[in-house]
């Protein structure tokens, strides 16, 4: 694993205060919004101990060419205690908060790989791999919008990428359903983008030149919608589009700029 401390770090930062100040504005005209429990995040409320299971589907349409929609079974466990948290392929260690700002360590999994047979346009490249994410996150609730910043970097030494992450979400209630849009950037370091969009000289065929990616920031939107059945129970939708950055656009790999996504699922907590 390369240097987390490497110069390119404060340049990181930089993009995020300057992606951060333009999510701001974009959400002072939401109204005052309470904290969310939701899968893939831990829920707010940091004093008392609560599990939750589950189960839900995943559809989300690939920007490799001709690769189609990526269809996953989403089993749900969660986990949120006073100093640890955990949902699905994340897990969160709390670190206490300053006013409103709460902070977290942060280790994930995430599944990004792909293997040469996925695809016509992947025939003859090397076996990406997914891998372990390990990083730091904030979170600060004001009475506009919530605003969460992610940092995180392979551990697992496969891509030697890093990524940073700016979300601004709003939450509403109306009846049983509770309603969050949200609005956020992605931004992928050059190796991580090489890595699974770069095409080395060795990948290169007459259909496939070879490719060195770019960092890239990726546009984030979407809406996500919980049904309450009973006190314990409830049924989620999040529904999602990615629009990709000029560095993973310009890849001999990718076909399509946007990427629809969508996740339909059951919670129950106890």
């Amino acid at each position: 694993m390369r240097n987390m401390l490497s110069p390119r770090f404060p340049r990181l930062f930089s993009l995020a205060s300057l992606t951060g100040a333009a999510i701001m504005l974009a959400a002072t005209a939401a109204h005052a919004q309470q904290a969310v429990a939701e899968p893939g995040a831990a829920e707010a409320n940091a004093q008392a101990s609560r599990w939750a299971l589950g189960a839900g589907v995943g559809i989300e349409r690939s920007p490799y060419a001709g690769y189609g929609n990526k269809t996953r079974a989403l089993p749900l466990l969660m986990y949120n205690g006073r100093y640890f948290s955990f949902a699905g392929t994340t897990a969160d260690l709390k670190l206490g908060a300053a006013g409103p700002v709460g902070f977290t360590l942060r280790a994930r999994y995430a599944d990004d790989g792909y293997e040469g047979s996925d695809a016509p346009i992947l025939n003859g490249m090397d076996k990406r791999k997914g891998g372990f994410w390990i990083g730091a996150s904030a979170l600060w609730r004001n009475p506009y919008a919530d605003l969460s910043l992610e940092w995180l970097t392979d551990a697992s030494g496969n891509s030697h990428g890093q990524t940073v992450k700016l979300q601004a979400e709003h939450r509403f209630t109306a009846g049983r359903f509770t309603l969050s849009p949200y609005l956020g950037v992605n931004w992928m370091s050059s190796d991580y983008v090489d890595y699974y969009f770069g095409v080395r000289q060795n990948e290169a065929t007459a259909r496939r030149a070879a490719y060195q990616g770019s960092s890239t920031a990726n546009l984030i939107g979407g809406l996500r919608t919980d049904y309450s059945l009973t006190s314990s129970q409830s049924m989620f939708l999040d529904l999602r589009v990615t629009r990709y950055g000029s560095g993973i656009t310009d890849s001999p790999l990718v076909d399509r700029s946007n990427s629809p996504s969508a996740r339909l699922g059951y919670l129950y907590r106890f």
